[in-house]
C-alpha cells in the first residue's frame, strides 16, 4: 500500500526521536519515498545524518544555512502525507495556534496533503488541559492523532503519553492509503440514469452509489467524526449449556467490524464490543473489547457508553440463555432433554434508555417476515436515532456473507434503501447516514 507513496515525516524535539529511524527503515522498505525535516531541538535526540542515510534524502533542519534556503512551500506540497511523529507538547501548541519559528512548523503550514500526528510527551503534560485544548484544535483542522500508548515514560514514570510505535504507524498508513478512493475530481462527470434531461434527481443505482462514495470521500477528508467516540458492539453471544455445550448463532462479526474500519477512517475514535468470532480486526486503531457471553456485552457496553457520542448495536445478541449451566457435561442417558431458557438483558434497550440528548442510538433489526413493521416497533420502543433493517429473505444479507442488504430507517421518519453491497460498502453508507443525522 505504501509503494509509491511520498511520505513528509516531521520529527520534534522528544526521546521518542530515536523511533524515528525505525519509522523511516520501515517506510522505505515499504516502498514508500521519506523526507525528513527536524525541529533544532530533535538534532539533539537523533542526527540528521542517521536520518538523510536511511532515507536517502537531505534532512532538512532550518528554513536557511548561508547562502541557501530551504523551500518549505514545495516541500509542504511535495508530500502525499505529512507525518509528524514524534510530536512533542511544544510543537502540538505550534501547530495548533499557527506558529512557524522552523522549519518543520513552515512545512506544516505550507503542506496541502493530509496531516497525522503521533503524540509523545510525559503523562502530566499529556493530561494538562491546555495540551488537550491544542489537539483538539488540531483534530478540528481535519488532521488525525495517533493512539498515545501506555507505558514507561523518560521520566521513570508509567502512564500515557509514549509515541505509537513505529510498526503501528506504518500500519496506520496503510490503512489510510487502503482507504483512500477516487474524489469526486476523479470521477465521472455524469451517469445517465434515465432519459429526462430536466430531471435533477440520481438516476439508476449506480448513479446513487457514485454520489454516496463521493459524500463518504468527503467526509474522510474532513475527518468529519474526528474528537468523537463511537461504540460499536459486533459479532454473537455464546451462552453456556454445560462446560463443551452452547447456545448462540451463525453470526461472525463482519457488518461490525466493517463499521468500526468506516468510523475510523473518518477520524472517530473506535471502540469495538466483538463475541467469539474467527476473524481478526487488522485496523491497529480500533480498540478491541472481547467477550462471550450476553452479559459480558451488557457490562461492557455500558462502561463505555456514558463516554461514547455515538453507539451502534450490530451484535447479534443471544435473546435466551440456559436457566441453569451444568458445572459437568451432561450425559446422553435420556431420550429428551429439556433445556428451561431465561431471557437475557435487552442491550439495546437498555443503552436506550440511558441515551442522554447529545448522544445518537443506532441499532440493527434482522427480520424473515413484516420486516419494515418490526423494524419501526424497535426504533421506537428502544428509544433509537435509526435502525439498520437487513432481512433473511433477501439472498447474500444476513449472516456470514460477505455482502449486505439495508434499509436505513431514522426517527425522523426517513428511509433509504441500498442495493446488495460489499459489507465494506454498506458500512460507509452506515456511517455516511449517522453522519447526515448528528446535522439534522
Amino acid at each position: 500500500m505504501l509503494q509509491g507513496k511520498k511520505i513528509l515525516l516531521g520529527v520534534s524535539g522528544s526521546i521518542a526521536a530515536y523511533k524515528s529511524a525505525i519509522l523511516v527503515r520501515l517506510l522505505v522498505k515499504a516502498g514508500a519515498e521519506v523526507k525528513v525535516v527536524m525541529t533544532p531541538d530533535a538534532a539533539n535526540f537523533i542526527t540528521p545524518l542517521t536520518l538523510s542515510t536511511l532515507s536517502k534524502n537531505e534532512v532538512g533542519t532550518a528554513i536557511s544555512e548561508g547562502s541557501s534556503w530551504s523551500n518549505h512551500v514545495m516541500m509542504g506540497r511535495w508530500a502525499d502525507v505529512m507525518l509528524v511523529a514524534p510530536a512533542s507538547a511544544n510543537t502540538i501548541a505550534k501547530m495548533a495556534n499557527g506558529l512557524c519559528d522552523n522549519l518543520l512548523l513552515a512545512v506544516y503550514l505550507s503542506a496541502t496533503c493530509p496531516v497525522f500526528f503521533a503524540p509523545a510527551m510525559d503523562e502530566d503534560m499529556w493530561h494538562h488541559p491546555a495540551t488537550k485544548a491544542n489537539v483538539t484544535k488540531l483534530l478540528g483542522y481535519g488532521h488525525r492523532q495517533l493512539p498515545v500508548n501506555k507505558g514507561e515514560l523518560a521520566s521513570g514514570l508509567f502512564g500515557e503519553g509514549r509515541m505509537s510505535e513505529p510498526e503501528n504507524i506504518v500500519a496506520f498508513l496503510e490503512e489510510h492509503f487502503a482507504g483512500t478512493v477516487a474524489t469526486g475530481s476523479d470521477l465521472p462527470a455524469a451517469v445517465d440514469g434515465d432519459d429526462d434531461e430536466d430531471d435533477d434527481t440520481p438516476g439508476d443505482t449506480g448513479e446513487r452509489d457514485e454520489i454516496a462514495e463521493m459524500a463518504y470521500n468527503q467526509a474522510v477528508e474532513l475527518k468529519s467524526l474526528a474528537g468523537q467516540t463511537v461504540l460499536v458492539s459486533a459479532g454473537p453471544t455464546v451462552e453456556q449449556i454445560d462446560p463443551v455445550r452452547f447456545i448462540s448463532n451463525h453470526s461472525t462479526g463482519k457488518m461490525g467490524i466493517a463499521i468500526a474500519n468506516a468510523l475510523e477512517n473518518v477520524g472517530a475514535s473506535v471502540i469495538l464490543v466483538l463475541g467469539p468470532t474467527h476473524l481478526k480486526v487488522s485496523n491497529p486503531f480500533v480498540k478491541v473489547i472481547p467477550v462471550r457471553s450476553a452479559d459480558e456485552m451488557l457490562q461492557q457496553c455500558l462502561n463505555f457508553f456514558p463516554k461514547a457520542n455515538i453507539a451502534i448495536m450490530s451484535a447479534a445478541v443471544a435473546d435466551y440463555r440456559p436457566a441453569k449451566v451444568a458445572s459437568d457435561k451432561i450425559k446422553k442417558d435420556e431420550e429428551v432433554l429439556t433445556l428451561k431458557l431465561e431471557k437475557t438483558t435487552d442491550i439495546l434497550k437498555t443503552l436506550g434508555s440511558k441515551k442522554r440528548d447529545d448522544q445518537l442510538l443506532i441499532g440493527f433489526a434482522l427480520e424473515t417476515n413484516n420486516e419494515k413493521e418490526f423494524a419501526l416497533k424497535k426504533l421506537k420502543t428502544k428509544n433509537l436515532d435509526m435502525v439498520v433493517l437487513n432481512s433473511l429473505r433477501d439472498a447474500g444479507a444476513g449472516f456470514g456473507h460477505d455482502t449486505n442488504k439495508v434499509l436505513l430507517l431514522d426517527k425522523y421518519g426517513g428511509e433509504q434503501e441500498y442495493p446488495l453491497k460489499s459489507k465494506q460498502e454498506v458500512a460507509k453508507d452506515i456511517v455516511q447516514a449517522i453522519i447526515g443525522l448528528q446535522n439534522a
